[in-house]
């Protein structure tokens, strides 16, 4: 008898990305008796410092930043009841076309096989059943989250077993509500140029495309702390702004496209483990 436990790992770019995307799944099958393990790319030192400081400013402290950021990243952890933090601590790259993209040490500026092989150790290490990360443009086009999916990618090519693979999206049809929230709760919300609101629309799939939708309505309060607990980024979170409750119902559901599978499980699925329990 098999006595490992079924496993998720979710490879993430930033502390707080655990949160957006994945914290209901994390909580969920936390709760669901599964071994949850998080990955933890970079260490998010062009986040925002103590007092609000912003990553260009003469006054930025990145070390600060990071300290502050990895007691915040622990501390949504133990909220999401996350079994096995990970961190690779590669410098955060910041947003595309910053500097920080060619720093030394930066995330974006490693060599995917480098950064890959160590994942890949982790994986022998924890021997996930399901693996979770960003599609190729990392959602929205950021470099941490690209590079994080081409290192995900490489890494599951260097173990011997293939674990049911997911990339985190988001239905067109969420998008347009999301951008009804944004309305809602942002008094300094500007409407997007053309040029932007084209971009605007490209991000997530249609509907029909997503093979995954993951029902986490019951832990939207976990999944609101979690978020919450990163309290030094809260001016760039925007669903903060909603209250617990609102932010429950339009994030309660998380969803996916599955990418590799061998259980042959039937799609639309509801479910992360289909076909392994």
């Amino acid at each position: 008898m098999n006595d490992r436990p079924l496993t998720l790992m979710a490879v993430h770019a930033h502390p707080d990305d655990e949160a957006t995307g994945t914290g209901g799944i994390l909580a969920r099958y936390a709760a669901e008796g599964i071994r949850t393990v998080l990955v933890t790319c970079t260490d998010g030192g062009c986040g925002d410092g103590p007092g609000g400081v912003k990553p260009d400013s003469p006054e930025h402290d990145a070390a600060a930043v990071v300290a502050m950021r990895r007691q915040e990243l622990e501390a949504s952890c133990d909220v999401l009841k996350v079994a096995h933090l990970e961190t690779l601590d590669y410098a955060d790259s910041g947003m595309m076309g910053w500097a920080a993209n060619d720093a030394p040490g930066s995330f974006w500026r490693t060599p995917v096989a480098e950064a890959a092989a160590r994942l890949a150790e982790l994986m022998r290490r924890y021997r996930p059943d399901v693996v979770v990360t960003y599609d190729e443009n990392g959602f929205y086009g950021h470099p941490d989250h690209i590079q994080a999916n081409r290192i995900t990618m490489a890494a599951l090519d260097m173990i011997d077993w293939t674990p049911k693979v997911y990339w985190t999206t988001a239905p067109r049809s969420m998008m347009q509500r999301f951008g009804e929230a944004m309305r809602e709760f942002d008094a300094d919300w500007q409407e997007p140029d053309p040029a932007e609101a084209a971009a605007m629309a490209e991000i997530g799939l249609p509907d029909e495309e997503i093979t995954t939708w993951v029902d986490v309505t019951d832990f939207g309060a976990q999944k609101f702390d979690a978020l919450a607990a990163h309290a030094s980024q809260g001016e760039n979170i925007f669903f903060l702004k909603m209250g617990q409750k609102r932010f429950t119902e339009l994030m309660g559901v998380e969803t996916f496209v599955r990418v590799r599978d061998t259980t042959k499980a039937a799609v639309p699925e509801n479910d992360l483990f289909a076909g392994l329990r």
